[in-house]
């Protein structure tokens, strides 16, 4: 379900500490994903192909935030489930690029914490290179059937992007540097405090939890039975990057 609310953009609710879910600058929406979750790729097209629309690139930037579903569920993203929402929310935006997962099953990813951690490692370079390794490793999983779990597989979307110096992405991974924040992340989603992959937040405290789609499941929870789209308004997207660029 669709949420939208408006906070005071520099207090937590319960006390005066800075709200660690909001961007940092009026310029910046963050974005809490994972990069297994079909929802969380419509949302991310949808924000890309929005903004270049309305011209509002190299204006407003996207901060994309890990929001781990193995780390909630303390399970992997299990593949029956990711497969029953392909055909319901590729139907919705058949651009973002989907297919069946072709591989043997022992290559499916298991994880995606190192893909998280990549992009997170990105932004050290730019927002632009951690926004279109983001994508390219959206693409990778959803449209090309790629383990985005592996090492050489991130590494090598890097250097797809043109926009990733691959060689200080791979230090940054053989070192560690994001893991912390990551964590730091995956913290300040908790406890509802973020509701879902993908929910977005602007600089004033608006907030979109799963942006414009209502969904149900049908015949059993997430690898179980399948989704049901009760309602979708990708107007929203407009709405949300409207009122970003009108705090600039």
């Amino acid at each position: 379900m669709t949420t939208t609310t408006t906070k005071d953009p520099t207090l937590t609710e319960d006390s005066g500490v800075a709200d660690p879910r909001l961007p940092a600058t009026p310029d910046t929406i963050s974005v809490y994903t994972d990069l297994n979750c079909s929802f969380a790729h419509v949302a991310v097209h949808r924000l890309h192909e929005t903004r270049r629309r309305l011209g509002l690139e190299g204006r407003i930037w996207f901060d994309f935030r890990a929001f781990p579903l193995e780390l909630f569920n303390r399970e992997v993203n299990a593949r029956p489930g990711v497969d029953s929402e392909i055909s319901v929310l590729g139907a919705l935006e058949p651009e973002a690029g989907w297919r069946l997962w072709q591989g043997p099953d022992w290559a499916y990813p298991v994880t995606t914490l190192p893909a998280l951690e990549a992009v997170h490692a990105a932004k050290s370079q730019s927002l632009e290179a951690s926004e279109r390794l983001d994508r390219g490793l959206r693409r990778a999983f959803w449209a090309e059937g790629r383990c985005i779990s592996m090492r050489h597989v991130i590494l090598e979307v890097a250097a797809e992007t043109g926009a990733v110096e691959v060689e200080g992405l791979a230090r940054a991974l053989d070192t560690g540097s994001a893991r912390a924040a990551v964590t730091a992340q995956y913290e300040s989603a908790r406890e509802g405090r973020v509701n879902c992959s993908p929910h977005v937040f602007l600089h004033d405290g608006t907030d979109m939890a799963n942006p414009g789609i209502e969904a149900r499941w049908v015949n059993g929870d997430f690898g179980q039975g399948f989704p049901v789209i009760d309602g979708d308004r990708p107007e929203v997207y407009e709405e949300l990057l409207v009122r970003a660029a009108q705090l600039l």
